[in-house]
């Protein structure tokens, strides 16, 4: 199937489901995952059917099956969504094709203050395994969270600040996680108790230690591996007493080295809740050592390193509410967090190459108007502050700070058929950094950016099933530290990354078109949408003479691949789908078919496609449902992806199959689950064309996983 056929016949294929489901019985959900989704990330939260773009939702069963140590990972079977896929431990959601700057990864409505969008092999702090449910905005919808969540946003809502007093005075719950993959060993659990009518504390704390991934066939993809064969029959340097083995690189197979990981977490929170408000605050530490891929050297010249990411954060988070008893505005809310944060790279012997520093604050005060007839919203102010430094051999990037003040606003009109829907953000950026000059000395360069984005967009309620809506967009974002100072080769990535200090303001217009179908026995969703930039900020791997021009004056080297940031206009337009369709019912099980499908087309005026864009996807699976058993079967093909830049590789196709069984052995206490799956069954070589280092590190192969999971 081609991408362009891809494109027609999936919405045709799901749009059937709505007829069959006529003659079906309703669907028997487990109780816990009952009842219309509401997004909460958002000023105003609202049913998932009236969001004018594309959002999904994950909690409940369906959050435990896809739980990975990463939310890239956790997220990446959701329509729209695929991942970076920088080895097991460092995996940051791409959504439509954005990834890095264009996306926001929020904790409860705040950023995770950490480094993870400067890099792909920087780990993201958040733990999925405390999540209560993840919700992930694709579109314009996300730009109230910054100008930098043009591509969308992932908002992970767990319950370290405790929003209710528990009823019989405190809660527990708890998941256990084996996979076979890694061999990895998970626990984790969080803990509430009311001291009193209005007082309630909270402990959180996790722990996963993994060994080495195994894949399903060899480390480099046949190209890589037949340039390292042809390689290593070279003569080896007398004069250099550690040559590389390029044969050997080529022979790695069934476990990718360095990908081994440990992990622990705690958190403390309280919160004071009445009935006209709540005040809380937590603290929480992140404590990670874990090794990313390594970029084998296939070609004479080429560098070639296995670094360890040692990371720590320590975070404050503050969370208000307050209710103004009517009038005019009807509640103010107040969400801050600050963190500190440092990792270190780390060589086979365990020394510091590279250090990372990063202090962050954010915070964000809302003004929620009272509901008037059918119009209500929202304004506010959030302020970003970011003190980012690098220190070592290989620092890549000057000692830098970013300021960010943004206003919004957030209007809807409800009457009833008709929505509407307009929003409007302004953002003053400072980004300062100290840097080398060709005679090298140190200057200060300091940018600022004034952005304006905002969106308009409507919605009609065809039927009482059936909506549709589109939506209008203009958003800017000033270009990130990372973009405009990079000069230096970074270990981690293996890479020599290099920025430009003259970039503009990226601008983009885009339109999006939605469709919500949701009845008894069948939903469906699908979004397609359009988008035009100026000033487009991507990184590609050029010539190695480029970076090696850019690093002469301070005299450095350049042995790995050079990635440059470029600026030029680009077109973005794409399409996703998933709907759902009670087949019938066998005894007390209700049969169910899914399928969701995702397609992406990404263009740089005058050079060629965007790099690292995900190939065009399908996904299908049957699903047997009762009280106490529900079991699940799946394919999920993935197409080639041969749109490429230069010195980018094409990414061969791959179809997985998988299957899981979730246990509810008390069917009128649903607080205790068993979740046993088996994925990529077949154990095939699969690669995401969203990856750097999709030629060196694959998927993983087979992986035999069984979560436990309690609630008291």
């Amino acid at each position: 199937m081609t991408p362009k056929s891809f494109l027609i016949a999936t919405p045709l294929l799901i749009f059937a489901a709505p007829a069959i489901a006529q003659m079906a019985a309703p669907n028997q959900i487990a109780a816990t995952d009952a009842g219309p989704d509401i997004v909460v990330t958002g000023v105003v939260p609202k049913s998932e059917t009236d969001v004018l773009s594309g959002t999904s939702v994950l909690r409940g069963a369906e959050l435990t099956r896809s739980l990975r140590p990463t939310i890239g990972e956790t997220l990446a079977k959701l329509p729209g969504v695929s991942a970076t896929s920088f080895g097991p431990s460092a995996s940051r959601p791409v959504l439509r094709g954005f990834q890095g700057e264009r996306i926001r990864v929020l904790t409860d409505g705040i950023g995770s203050i950490d480094v993870s969008n400067t890099s792909v092999d920087h780990a993201v702090i958040i733990d999925p395994l405390l999540a209560e449910r993840i919700e992930v905005l694709r579109g314009p919808a996300a730009l109230l969270y910054g100008s930098s969540a043009v591509g969308g946003v992932v908002n992970v809502i767990d319950t370290r600040i405790p929003r209710s007093v528990p009823n019989a005075g405190y809660r527990l719950s708890g998941i256990a996680t084996y996979g076979s993959a890694a061999n990895e060993r998970t626990v984790g659990g969080a803990g509430d108790v009311a001291l009193g009518k209005h007082f309630v504390v909270h402990a959180d704390g996790s722990y996963t230690k993994s060994d080495d991934l195994r894949i399903g066939g060899y480390a480099l993809t046949d190209r890589r591996r037949r340039e390292a064969l042809a390689t290593g029959l070279l003569p080896v340097d007398p004069a250099n007493p550690d040559p590389i083995d390029y044969a050997a690189n080529a022979a790695v197979r069934g476990t990718l080295p360095n990908t081994a990981a440990q992990t622990w977490t705690a958190g403390v929170g309280a919160a004071l809740i009445t009935d006209t408000g709540s005040l809380g605050v937590s603290y929480s530490h992140y404590d990670s050592l874990y090794g990313v891929p390594i970029r084998y050297a296939t070609l004479p010249g080429e560098g070639q390193e296995a670094p360890r990411l040692s990371i720590v954060q320590n975070r404050y988070d503050l969370r208000a509410e307050v209710q103004t008893g009517g009038g005019f505005l009807d509640r103010i809310r107040l969400r801050a967090g600050h963190a500190t944060y440092r990792h270190f790279e780390l060589a086979p012997d365990g020394a510091i190459g590279t250090a990372f520093f990063n202090n962050g604050t954010e915070g964000r005060l809302e003004f929620v108007q009272a509901k008037r007839g059918g119009w209500q919203g929202a304004s506010g102010v959030q302020f970003f502050n970011r003190v980012f430094d690098v220190k070592g051999d290989e620092a890549f990037l000057p000692k830098n700070e970013t300021n960010q003040t943004g206003l919004f606003t957030l209007q809807q009109l409800d009457l009833g058929a008709f929505k509407a829907e307009a929003g409007v953000r302004y953002e003053l950026t400072d980004v300062a950094a100290r840097t080398v000059t060709g005679d090298l000395r140190f200057s200060g360069v300091q940018r600022h950016f004034g952005a304006v984005s905002g969106s308009l967009g409507a919605s009609y309620g065809v039927s009482d099933a059936v909506r549709i809506g589109f939506n209008l967009s203009h958003t800017e974002r000033a270009p990130s530290a990372e973009e405009l100072f990079a000069n230096g080769a970074h270990a981690g990535t293996q890479a020599y990354e290099l920025g430009n200090p003259n970039f503009r303001l990226e601008k983009s217009n885009g339109a999006e078109l939605t469709l919500h179908a949701h009845g008894t026995g069948y939903s469906f969703d699908a979004s397609a949408y359009y988008s035009r930039f100026s000033n487009y900020i991507s990184e590609n791997q050029v010539d190695q003479s480029i970076c090696a021009a850019a690093a002469a004056p301070s005299g450095r080297t350049v042995d790995f691949p050079c990635f440059q940031s470029i600026q030029a206009d680009a077109t973005y337009y794409g399409v996703e789908a998933e709907g759902s369709v009670v087949l019938g019912q066998i005894g007390g099980y209700t049969i169910n078919a899914d399928a969701l499908g995702d397609y992406v087309h990404a263009t740089i005026r005058d050079q060629g496609p965007v790099p690292r864009i995900p190939a065009a996807r399908v996904l299908g699976g049957v699903e047997a449902q009762s009280t106490a058993l529900t079991g699940r079967v799946e394919v999920e093909h993935v197409f080639d992806q041969n749109r490429i830049r230069a010195f980018e590789t094409p990414t061969a196709g791959y179809t997985m199959v998988n299957a899981s069984l979730s246990i509810t052995p008390f069917p009128t206490n649903r607080k205790l689950s068993l979740t046993l799956s088996a994925n990529n069954l077949f154990d095939v070589d699969a690669r995401r064309a969203a990856s750097f280092l999709k030629d060196f590190a694959p998927l993983a192969g087979r992986d035999l996983r069984a979560t436990l999971r309690f609630s008291l």
